[in-house]
């Protein structure tokens, strides 16, 4: 076993935080960040922590990891392992008392390669125990029952340094259906999020052919993320550099190409080195992807840290979200359901189904409600301008605040008072020099 493996300071099974109201939040912890592609294989005495294992396995945050699930406790590990490499990680359950695990665990050391991980699950909360399993370079110790959250937390903390910066979010925005306004959505949102967080934001807009990020922030780019998806194994931080381009201070679009000249063969694969690069960049990536459905968008939505759809309210955007919210409910069983907007709500003598209707039929809570408001939004898009540039009065603004401050799970960042006094008061200092 490893002697410079992680230490946790806490091993007792971690209570779900609550929420205002009082419920557990829905939220996944951010503290379970993606886990490199290692090899990961547990040995289990209960089937119980077996099922755990393998629900985690099927995580996408395991994604990249091979994880193989053996029964047989710590005996079976040391069988094996006498013939056989050890792997990055070794995770071993145990129904041991403290002295025989202890045993148990010396003999396995003597087989394991150097720089082998090692996670023990096991039945005593003993400090004693627990003391004597990091002397002898046990990165992490689990009292069972575990879940397979408090488990991927704990490998995440093992191979995601602490003290660098964390791997950033991923929101993919989506529509229902064409035409339903999820690009505009997505950008007057992530335009948002760089100016109340004051964080960095970048906008990938993965619409190669018919991509409107561009126009959105009046912007021309003569490169764009379709260089990057060519040849994604050439990107690293200094070409993405000079593929993004700079809106403001803490925006920058990824944009798309928009030529229909081309074919683009996109492969899942390369999407998601892509938006790896992006997120190491970043602490937010905001993915604006077309309504056609493709391997690559399937595999953009079930990677996403945090899914928005965007519908009207209708039948067939009802049947679609329910088609999407379905396939993720049962791909991403670990973490928190997708948002749905209604957007062009109340427009005048149309049936709308409404929202209660939507929230009954697809079991998730409507995020945020858009009235239709053709004039303001036809004229920001016109003007290369988002809804808050054009009028911070209008009803929009109000909602985007609302959802970049729910995705993101912060609140907006402070204005400092005095810079702000002193930004006022600048015109009139400026006017008494020049008298002097």
């Amino acid at each position: 076993m490893s002697q410079h493996a992680h230490i946790a300071t806490e091993f007792n099974p971690e209570v779900p935080e609550l929420a205002q109201d009082g419920e557990p939040d829905s939220r996944p912890s951010e503290r379970a960040r993606p886990i490199p592609r290692i090899s990961i294989q547990a040995f289990c005495d209960s089937v119980s922590v077996a099922n755990a294992v393998q629900h985690a396995a099927e995580d996408r945050r395991l994604s990249k990891a091979h994880v193989s699930v053996h029964m047989g406790g710590i005996a079976a590990a040391v069988a094996h392992y006498i013939d056989s490499p050890t792997p990055n990680l070794i995770i071993v359950d145990s129904g041991l008392g403290s002295g025989e695990l202890i045993v148990e665990l010396d003999h396995l050391a003597e087989s394991c390669d150097p720089g082998t991980k090692v996670i023990v699950i096991g039945r005593h909360n003993d400090v004693v125990l627990y003391r004597e399993l990091l002397k002898r370079g046990v990165g992490e110790y689990l009292v069972a029952p575990i879940d397979p959250m408090g488990l991927m937390e704990s490998i995440s903390a093992l191979y995601n340094n602490p003290d660098t910066d964390p791997v950033g979010h991923v929101f993919a925005f989506v529509g229902a259906k064409g035409g339903v306004g999820s690009s505009t959505i997505c950008h007057n949102v992530a335009w948002t999020i760089s100016e109340i967080l004051k964080t960095d934001v970048t906008i990938a807009d993965l619409d190669l052919a018919f991509g409107t990020t561009g126009l959105d922030f009046n912007q021309d780019p003569v490169q764009g993320i379709a260089d990057a998806l060519v040849a994604p194994e050439r990107l690293d931080d200094q070409l993405l550099d000079r593929l993004l381009t700079k809106c403001s201070e803490h925006l920058s679009i990824f944009a798309a190409p928009v030529v229909i000249d081309r074919d683009y063969d996109i492969s899942p694969e390369a999407c998601e080195l892509v938006l790896d690069v992006a997120r190491q960049n970043v602490p937010f990536v905001v993915v604006d992807l077309p309504h056609g459905w493709s391997a690559w968008s399937k595999r953009v939505l079930l990677q996403a840290d945090e899914v928005v759809i965007t519908a009207a309210p209708d039948l067939a955007n009802l049947r679609n979200a329910k088609n999407v919210i379905d396939l993720l409910r049962t791909s991403r069983k670990n973490d928190s359901k997708p948002h749905l907007i209604l957007n062009m709500a109340n427009l005048p003598k149309r049936q709308e189904i409404s929202v209660k209707e939507f929230e009954q039929a697809l079991d998730v809570k409507v995020l945020s409600v858009i009235d239709y408001d053709a004039e303001t939004f036809s004229q920001a898009a016109n003007n290369g301008q988002m809804v808050a540039e054009l009028n911070a009065k209008a009803k929009a603004v109000e909602k985007f605040h609302d959802v970049a401050q729910k995705i993101t799970g912060r609140k907006e960042a402070k204005t400092d008072k005095g810079n702000t006094t002193f930004a006022a008061i600048a015109p009139i200092l400026e006017k008494l020099k020049l008298k002097r």
